[in-house]
């Protein structure tokens, strides 16, 4: 493990689609919460609420809540250029970088995750944790704009699970 890189890591996933559909999934309150998160709320610099079919503009922060997790994900929209590339703040300071790449009729979607910090219980929580997070959820956004279907678990009496 001594050459391990603690402090970023990227995941990629190919799925059918057009450049312009996944980054609306990732730039809409209404699509990210078809296949990543219960709520998806995002304001702009003066702390105005967006409409959930709007998109989302660097310079906006945002409040995130999943099923069965208890707690509020906040952030801020550090990058856009509305058409294939969105970076955000995670996990506190971590920066997420998302790409997409249209090839043939797939779209590679690619994220990044940096800025993480080295000390053992980030290590845990955020390296290894969001890894795990992010390998599910990219697999749901392929189930849900593939097929329609959301492999998310929302059921409160069976937390634990790999999708959830």
């Amino acid at each position: 493990m001594k050459n391990f890189d603690w402090s970023s890591f990227s995941r990629k996933i190919a799925l059918k689609g057009t450049v312009q559909l996944i980054y609306n999934a990732w730039t809409k309150s209404s699509e990210l919460e078809k296949w990543f998160l219960k709520t998806a709320l995002f304001y702009t610099n003066d702390d105005h609420l967006i409409g959930p079919k709007d998109s989302i503009a660097k310079g906006m922060h945002y409040k995130w809540t999943w099923y069965l997790y208890e707690g509020i994900g906040e952030g801020k929209i550090t990058e856009t250029n509305g058409k294939d590339l969105i970076q955000f703040t995670f996990a506190g300071e971590c920066l997420v970088d998302v790409s997409l790449v249209q090839q043939a009729e797939y779209v590679i979607v690619k994220i990044t995750q940096k800025n993480i910090p080295t000390d053992d219980e980030s290590k845990k929580s955020i390296r290894l944790g969001c890894d795990s997070g992010w390998s599910f959820y990219l697999l749901n956004l392929k189930s849900f704009y593939e097929s329609g279907v959301d492999l998310r678990n929302k059921n409160p009496d069976l937390k634990g699970m790999v999708n959830n």
